[in-house]
């Protein structure tokens, strides 16, 4: 399938400037959204760049995310496009977590579901327990009084061992019976009047900071 094809449009009055593109197969742009002024063609058309197979990817790195009681099927959705990007081998859909079959996790994950593997479990306890015993490493995010920066983790797992991340959801958090057999739990420092930040923009900070940590293989 080809690169849709884009054109940049400027609004022809000054006191208005506005500046952005549109798709050229779906219309053209003769009038300005905010003013009504005449709408100008600003440069040549182009194809947005999306990298292809044939970029190199992480190696070493394989990752299993499982959501533990998510509530928002747009977070699951984007955290599906993210984990896809990072190269995640899968991902756990726990307890009340939107699993790929909600039109609105399908909406903002644009087509990563298809591509990424996934399954239901419907107690995120058991599956912990499962998956650790297997001889996954576990890692829980999550701010506790025992947690540490995930910046300051080094040595995360045993070369050859797989490893699991755990994310909750941002009102309850994780289920602390998972807590307690995490082999690490770790948070992301805040600096701000807040306390947490979004869980799909958590995810994408962890995993790619744990996609590029050197210090430890994976293999799952």
């Amino acid at each position: 399938m080809e690169d849709p094809r884009f054109q940049m449009f400027e609004c022809t009055n000054p006191a208005c400037g506005l500046r952005f593109p549109t798709d050229l197969s779906t219309r053209s742009l003769e009038k300005c959204p905010f003013c009504g002024s005449k709408m100008r063609e600003a440069g040549e058309p182009y194809a947005n760049y999306h990298p292809n197979s044939d970029v190199p990817h992480a190696e070493g790195a394989r990752i299993r995310v499982v959501l533990e009681n998510l509530r928002s099927a747009l977070n699951v959705g984007s955290i599906f496009r993210t984990a896809n990007g990072a190269g995640v081998s899968e991902i756990v859909c726990c307890g009340t977590t939107p699993t790929p079959q909600h039109p609105k996790v399908q909406k903002s994950s644009l087509g990563a579901e298809i591509y990424t593997p996934w399954r239901y479990a419907a107690n995120g306890l058991n599956l912990v327990r499962e998956v650790k015993q297997a001889g996954d490493h576990i890692l829980a995010l999550e701010w506790t009084p025992r947690s540490l920066s995930l910046f300051d983790l080094h040595q995360l797992v045993q070369k050859g061992s797989g490893m699991t991340l755990i994310l909750g959801t941002e009102s309850s958090g994780i289920d602390p019976q998972i807590l307690q057999i995490a082999d690490q739990v770790a948070h992301l420092p805040m600096y701000g009047v807040k306390t947490s930040i979004n869980v799909a923009v958590t995810a994408g900070i962890a995993l790619y900071h744990l996609v590029h940590n050197k210090s430890w293989t994976a293999q799952i």
